[in-house]
């Protein structure tokens, strides 16, 4: 019997989880298409941007529910799709069978979030071990997955979008595209710069971040950067931001935000970008999700997995 993603994409709005035969399926699956994609893929609008996600698997079909759900609404994800949030394996597996089931309609770029490393430390590998039976083998099949996701997309030949920012080994589109990606993120150099950089309003050039890895960037490094491409705007993901959103250097950079209440703690507001037909942008912020309460994260501690299809 073939893969019926159509189901699989039913049972996880239900918040059920899929069997690790299955998700072993989908993610195999899911490297094929991706591995046809280059480091930056070129898209049409309209598109709805969303920022990062982290696991907040209710939050996630607030989305849908405010944006629109695929295929009826083109989704571009910046990444950072699991870690420090209860749900990563809920949210992870329905992004990817979107992904699979709409694949033109549907981008998932790489977060720094999406590596072996990082994910062992803030929570996404104990959760699948938790949730299946002690077994790392779920965690095994997405972080794999993951070393094929795409690092960047171009909006009408317009928006440059990536996880974190700019690097000052890349200087054109062209170099992106040549990236070796299909691996685990490396501490340094191009690849690590486009996933962890961060933008400072009070910056001109590059300068070392505070993070470890990648830089903050300036207004200087932010409009080279967009004449030598010819482009208008740099939207990006991967910083708190308590309004849903963030606009710099006279709204040529925009940072989007769509974990509400991060950690179930924070108290932010989280947002989606609707990019229309002519690109103009339009920020849609939202509030936790109502039923995003104590009682669900009581549950996700406690669950073990219930095994579907």
């Amino acid at each position: 019997m073939g893969l019926d993603l159509d189901r699989c994409i039913e049972l996880l709005l239900t918040r059920k989880l899929l069997a690790e035969p299955l998700l072993r399926e989908v993610c195999a699956k899911t490297k094929e298409v991706l591995m046809r994609e280059s480091n930056v893929v070129h898209i049409k609008a309209p598109v709805t941007v969303v920022g990062d996600i982290h696991g907040q698997f209710h939050d996630l079909l607030e989305i849908f529910r405010i944006g629109g759900y695929c295929p009826n609404t083109n989704y571009l994800f910046l990444g950072d799709y699991v870690d420090r949030g209860y749900f990563s394996v809920e949210t992870i597996s329905l992004l990817t069978c979107l992904k699979l089931r709409y694949p033109e309609r549907v981008q998932l770029v790489r977060g720094n979030h999406e590596t072996r490393a990082v994910t062992q430390t803030y929570g996404f590998y104990t959760e699948c071990m938790r949730k299946y039976n002690g077994s790392a083998d779920v965690w095994k099949y997405f972080t794999d997955m993951f070393d094929f996701l795409i690092l960047s997309v171009v909006i009408d030949d317009s928006i440059f979008c990536v996880h974190g920012g700019l690097s000052p080994s890349i200087h054109t589109i062209d170099q992106i595209k040549v990236i070796d990606r299909f691996r685990e993120v490396p501490h340094e150099g191009p690849m690590a710069d486009l996933v962890w950089s961060d933008p400072d309003a009070d910056k001109e050039d590059f300068v070392m971040s505070p993070r470890g890895a990648g830089y903050y960037f300036g207004s200087s490094v932010v409009q080279k950067f967009l004449d030598i491409n010819g482009m208008s705007h740099i939207l990006r993901a991967h910083q708190l931001c308590m309004e849903g959103y963030t606009e710099l250097f006279d709204k040529r950079l925009s940072t989007v935000w769509s974990a509400p209440n991060y950690c179930y703690r924070c108290g932010n507001k989280a947002s989606i970008l609707e990019i229309g037909p002519s690109l103009e942008r339009y920020f849609n912020v939202f509030e936790a999700a109502p039923n995003e309460d104590r009682e669900l994260v009581r549950e996700a501690n406690r669950r073990k997995a219930e095994y579907f299809l």
